[in-house]
C-alpha cells in the first residue's frame, strides 16, 4: 500500500514547497530506493525556510542551520539505509575533492577528504557498518603530486562503493536525502558580508552525492519508469549546476534557488519514492 504520508506530500507537500520556494523569490528573501522496495516517508528538503540580508540568505545561523539541514535528513532512518546514507555523504567528500584534484589543487583536494573524515564519519562512525575507512583516511595524505592523490581518490570511492554494494538500499530515497543535505548545508553559505567557502563545498559534495546515488541505482528505476529516471537525472543535473565552480564564488547562487531546484528533483523522483512494496 503506497504510504499515507507520502500521498499527502505529493498532493499537497510539493505544491505547498513550490509555492513556498517562489514566494522567497518575489521577496528577494527567501525519503527507501529502488521501485518496489517499499514505500517511504516523503519530507521536503532540509532546511526549507525564508531567507533574508544580502542576496537573499538569511546569514543568521551560520553552521547550525546546515547541521540541522543534515540532522534532519537521518531522521527515522536504521539499518541499511542509516549505513547507506552515512556512506553516500562521506563519498560526497571524495567527489569534490576528485574534482580540486584535477585542477591541480591537490592539497585543497586531502584537505577536503580529512574534513569528511572529520565531520562525517568520526563523530559516526559506529553507524557506519563496520565501514574500514583506511583508504579514505589514506586520500586525506596530501603528500605527493596531483597524479599521485588520484589512485588514493579512486581507491576511496571503491572502498564505499563496495560498502554500498552489500546494503539494501532505495537509491531514490537515498538520492532525495543527499539532495535535502545539500540544500541544507546550502542555507549556511550566503552571509551577511561573506560566502561560506566551507559550506559551499560541502554542500556541492552533498549534491554530487546525489546524483552518484541515482546513477547507482540505474538499473532498477530505468526499468520501473525509464522517463521519469531520465527526468531525475536531468533534474539532478540542474542542482548541481547552481554551483558555478569547485570554490565558492564571490556572489553563490541564493538559497532560494537551491531549494526550489531540490524541491524539483524531488518531485521528479515521486513516481520510485511511491513504489509499492
Amino acid at each position: 500500500m503506497i504510504n499515507r504520508d507520502l500521498k499527502l506530500w505529493r498532493n499537497v507537500g510539493v505544491a505547498a514547497l513550490m509555492t513556498a520556494a517562489t514566494a522567497c523569490g518575489e521577496a528577494g528573501g527567501g525519503h527507501a530506493g529502488e521501485a518496489g522496495e517499499g514505500a517511504v516517508e516523503a519530507r521536503p528538503p532540509a532546511g526549507a525556510s525564508g531567507e533574508g540580508g544580502p542576496g537573499g540568505e538569511s546569514g543568521h545561523a551560520g553552521g547550525e542551520a546546515g547541521e540541522a539541514g543534515v540532522a534532519s535528513s537521518y531522521a527515522g532512518l536504521s539499518g541499511d539505509a542509516l549505513v547507506g546514507l552515512h556512506l553516500q555523504q562521506l563519498k560526497g567528500f571524495l567527489l569534490l575533492a576528485e574534482r580540486l584534484n584535477a585542477e591541480n589543487r591537490q592539497e585543497e583536494a586531502s584537505v577536503l577528504v580529512g574534513q569528511g573524515v572529520l565531520e562525517a564519519y568520526e563523530e559516526k562512525a559506529a553507524e557506519f557498518g563496520g565501514f574500514d575507512a583506511s583508504k579514505v583516511r589514506a586520500a586525506a595524505d596530501g603528500a605527493g603530486a596531483s597524479a599521485q592523490l588520484a589512485p588514493k581518490l579512486r581507491e576511496a570511492e571503491m572502498s564505499i562503493d563496495t560498502a554500498r554494494a552489500r546494503l539494501s538500499l532505495n537509491h531514490a530515497d537515498l538520492t532525495a536525502r543527499m539532495v535535502d543535505i545539500a540544500a541544507g548545508i546550502y542555507q549556511s553559505v550566503n552571509q551577511p558580508d561573506f560566502a561560506d567557502p566551507t559550506e559551499y563545498q560541502h554542500s556541492l559534495g552533498a549534491a554530487l552525492a546525489a546524483k552518484d546515488a541515482l546513477v547507482a541505482g540505474r538499473d532498477a528505476m530505468r526499468a520501473h519508469n525509464a522517463a521519469a529516471y531520465d527526468e531525475a537525472v536531468a533534474e539532478v543535473d540542474r542542482l548541481i549546476a547552481l554551483w558555478p565552480q569547485t570554490t565558492a564564488p564571490e556572489h553563490p547562487t541564493p538559497y532560494r534557488d537551491v531549494l526550489r531546484q531540490a524541491s524539483r528533483v524531488r518531485l521528479a523522483l515521486s513516481p520510485f519514492l511511491d513504489a509499492t512494496g
